[in-house]
């Protein structure tokens, strides 16, 4: 998002300017909604689903009646606070929020403030983990007196809007930390907590961290995938079953024009699935990670060597190696609970002098499987092999092979698996 925001249903469309029309209709006059007092307002955006738009500032009322009697939207994100916040929000008071939910608006509100350590927007949040995570409980504590103060009340989920930067590991520590600290001390302040991002810095970041205690998920998961595809699909950004009970939002085309009731505006275009009371999620699934590090889980001859010269590493440090023309696997032993099918993750640095064509072997219930990586590329972060029916028991359960007509040294560094 590009300064502030708001959304409501959207049709789809291209993520190229175009302009919808749609004939007039009857609308609430705004005069009728302005006199009006303040009235009581559950907790936002509350249950839906369908599509929303968002652009920089919380429109005018004479605007808000005109999409609401001819668009097909029914929420509105509105920048609620923050120091980053791109635009003047001179429309934004209690009677309007209240005016709109009257309406039949949903309100999505959003903070956009503290940005990746790494990033080129300010200001930014502290690259030390602790003090990244009191920076967000901080934000939260802010963001709940600007809620208040526009009458959003206790249960609604507030968006914390991190916009995209270049991620490495000390970076992705910082921003998993100020979220942590930003949802605990929303949910010790009665509210939940949101994030939206790129697909490809933060989202992938949180998804990525899904089952690591060392961190406190968000409530709801808004990521940006200019797909034109009007659904919360995530596709590699992040698996089908994180954030998936009415979890979701997505920002699938950005920057277009549509006109509704004689009333153009530039937004984003959205899709929306989610609830306030989503209860507690499911206990997570059997997930088991092994670094090359991880001690009597990891075994290679001495023909690979050590290196920690990436930031996209994953633990310390990861091996590497020669490619040849015979057997050489680096191997990950891993303890399996039973016979099933599950989904084979690995990680390691992408960088243009490592292969272009890595095997990994899975060692399944049916015999070894094959799967070629190109490590040039998608470095940094958890890339799915498939999913596998592997056998129950201790034992050596994903392979690096040196074995390929692939140029570049061939890198071991971490595989995840879940249960499917």
């Amino acid at each position: 998002m590009a300064g502030v925001v708001v959304l409501a249903t959207l049709v789809a469309g291209s993520a190229m300017a175009v302009t919808v029309t749609a004939a007039a209709a009857t609308s609430v006059p705004a005069a009728a909604l302005t006199a009006a007092a303040p009235a009581a307002i559950g907790p936002q955006p509350g249950t839906y689903l369908g599509r929303g738009f968002d652009t920089c500032a919380a429109p005018p009322q004479s605007t808000m009646d005109a999409w609401r009697a001819s668009s097909p939207y029914r929420a509105v994100g509105i920048y609620i606070s923050g120091a980053s916040r791109s635009c003047a929000q001179p429309n934004l008071t209690a009677a309007w929020v209240s005016n709109q939910v009257t309406n039949g608006w949903r309100l999505i509100p959003i903070e956009l403030d503290r940005q990746a350590p790494c990033g080129t927007r300010t200001p930014k949040m502290s690259g030390d983990p602790a003090t990244a995570r009191s920076q967000g409980a901080s934000r939260a504590t802010s963001a709940v007196s600007a809620a208040q103060a526009l009458g959003i009340p206790a249960g609604s989920t507030i968006y914390n809007d991190i916009e995209h930067y270049p991620s490495n590991a000390s970076c992705r520590a910082a921003v998993l930390s100020y979220l942590s600290g930003w949802t605990e001390r929303l949910h010790t302040l009665g509210y939940l907590s949101g994030m939206y991002s790129s697909g490809s810095s933060g989202v992938t970041d949180l998804c990525g961290a899904y089952h690591d205690p060392a961190y406190t998920r968000v409530d709801h998961l808004w990521f940006a995938w200019w797909n034109d595809a009007a659904d919360v699909d995530a596709g590699p950004y992040c698996p089908a079953g994180y954030y998936a009970n009415h979890q979701r939002l997505h920002q699938y085309a950005g920057d277009v024009y549509e006109t509704w009731g004689g009333v153009r505006m530039r937004i984003d275009r959205n899709y929306l699935d989610v609830a306030t009371d989503t209860g507690e999620e499911p206990p997570p699934t059997w997930s088991a990670t092994v670094d090359n590090s991880t001690t009597g889980r990891f075994t290679a001859s001495t023909s690979w060597g050590t290196s920690a010269y990436s930031d996209q590493r994953h633990g310390a440090d990861y091996r590497f190696a020669d490619p040849v023309a015979s057997s050489d696997v680096a191997w990950y032993r891993v303890t399996i609970p039973e016979t099933a099918s599950y989904q084979v993750s690995v990680w390691y640095p992408a960088d243009a002098g490592y292969n272009d064509s890595t095997p990994y072997l899975v060692a399944t219930t049916s015999g070894n499987q094959t799967v070629r990586v190109n490590q040039r590329v998608n470095g940094g972060r958890w890339v799915p092999l498939g999913v596998f029916t592997l056998p129950a028991g201790d034992g050596d359960r994903v392979g690096v092979s040196r074995w390929t007509s692939g140029t570049g040294y061939v890198i071991a560094d971490a595989v995840r698996i879940t249960r499917a």
